[in-house]
């Protein structure tokens, strides 16, 4: 069924515990190639798309490189994922997180509140301590139930690197309080390939998310965050860094409370030769507004981001740009499609624009948003096959022109990893 609206037509097609091991190396290679059959490829007008291989959890790409993670074991391929020579024992395999491979070739892995790195292929990996901005040791607090010690570093964003001052720098903020437990609400940073990650900013304690021994946290716990701070989130939906300003964004959610908004965009400058941090709020909205938001890019001098409105009504949703001394001024803002329901990833790659809806808040299961021409005409599929799905974690195409996105159950729970393969 096709139909046009408003700025675009409309495509639909229905087709088809706390983690506390000590620093340490394990040496568990296999020389020998590991390969996972793939799935078919299936496809609609405007793309092909298949899931990942079986048996394993692909949950990073760069270039011809891939990062997974199977029962017991973690993974690395040089070739998208055809392959996979490089593996070894990581009994925490299911609680990975978040990870990210660096142009180097590094590997920074984490599960709830551990972080680890490997620098040579997985032929040996070890902790990775947080340190805060003075250089001391930051630790996960002692959560209140040891099988929910908190999300201290999983991400929606699936771009969380850029180069900054001719190196590669790693930023990226924790989407927590939902599930695993309470968690204090960061933005990380590592300046040098994952050999050390510090704190870039802290926010305050929020009464409404201690550590009361919930899955998402809850009041009368103990309080996360800095007790000095009083800008409170729930948790960071994204961050970005624009390059023309050479400054970064954070955006953060969800609710209206009655003296105050969780929902807030913050503007941060890194200062290299300091090992410095910057940040101000630049603005703080209610949650039915574009500012609760989600999918920030910044792509030649404008911040393009996607709006996740919800609450009281009216929604004021879309996906929108503006110049950075615009972000203030709706008037100043261009909408350049409206996909009507909340969402909350987006990854701009001209031609390429794709982003997702949450399968929970909307009448479509797996719904993609898709634009081939820069935004000047869209499409949405809904790849009804998966089920209710939420789209986060978008990363950008592998060698083989295949982007990645995670399908994750209801809300957030980690189910599957989808790969689309545009028809340009």
């Amino acid at each position: 069924m096709a139909r046009s609206r408003g700025l675009s037509r409309r495509s639909f097609l229905t087709t088809t515990a706390v983690l506390s091991a000590s620093s340490f190396s394990r040496i568990g290679i296999f020389r020998a190639e590991q390969r996972f059959p793939w799935p078919a490829i299936k496809q609609t007008e405007h793309f092909w798309y298949r899931l990942q291989p079986d048996g394993l959890y692909i949950d990073s790409q760069r270039g011809r490189w891939a990062f997974a993670f199977g029962e017991g074991r973690i993974y690395f391929s040089e070739d998208n994922g055809h392959s996979w020579p490089y593996s070894a024992e990581f009994p925490q395999a299911q609680q990975i997180t978040f990870s990210h491979i660096f142009a180097n070739g590094n590997i920074l892995f984490a599960t709830a509140n551990r972080l680890y790195l490997s620098t040579d292929r997985l032929r040996s990996y070890r902790e990775v301590t947080l340190k805060k901005p003075d250089g001391t040791d930051y630790l996960p607090h002692t959560p209140k139930n040891p099988e929910r010690p908190g999300w201290y570093f999983n991400t929606l964003s699936g771009v969380t690197s850029w180069t900054v001052a001719g190196r590669e720098m790693l930023v990226w903020g924790n989407y927590c309080n939902v599930l695993g437990g309470a968690a204090p609400v960061n933005i990380y940073y590592s300046a040098d390939n994952g050999e050390t990650v510090k704190l870039a900013y802290a926010f305050g304690q929020n009464p409404h998310f201690t550590d009361n021994g919930s899955e998402g946290g809850g009041p009368g716990g103990t309080p996360l965050g800095d007790p000095t701070n009083t800008v409170l989130c729930r948790h960071i939906h994204s961050v970005a860094y624009n390059p023309t300003e050479d400054a970064f964004y954070c955006c953060t959610g969800d609710f209206n409370r009655p003296d105050w908004f969780e929902c807030h965009w913050l503007r941060g400058v890194y200062d290299p030769t300091q090992d410095r941090w910057e940040w101000k709020v630049v603005i703080s909205a209610s949650q039915n507004t574009r500012y609760k938001s989600g999918g920030i890019n910044c792509v030649e001098g404008r911040i393009w981001w996607i709006s996740d409105a919800n609450g009281p009504l009216p929604h004021d949703r879309g996906l929108f740009s503006c110049l950075p001394e615009d972000l203030t001024r709706t008037e100043a803002h261009t909408m350049h499609y409206n996909p009507v329901y909340e969402c909350g990833c987006m990854l701009v790659d001209k031609p390429v624009i794709l982003a997702g809806h949450l399968g929970p808040a909307c009448p479509y299961n797996a719904g993609i948003i898709l634009s081939l021409d820069g935004g000047k005409t869209w499409v949405e599929h809904d790849l009804t096959e998966f089920g209710k799905r939420a789209i986060v974690r978008i990363h950008p195409a592998n060698e083989e022109g295949w982007y990645r996105l995670e399908l994750r159950r209801g809300w957030i729970q980690r189910a599957d990893v989808l790969f689309i393969k545009p028809k340009i």
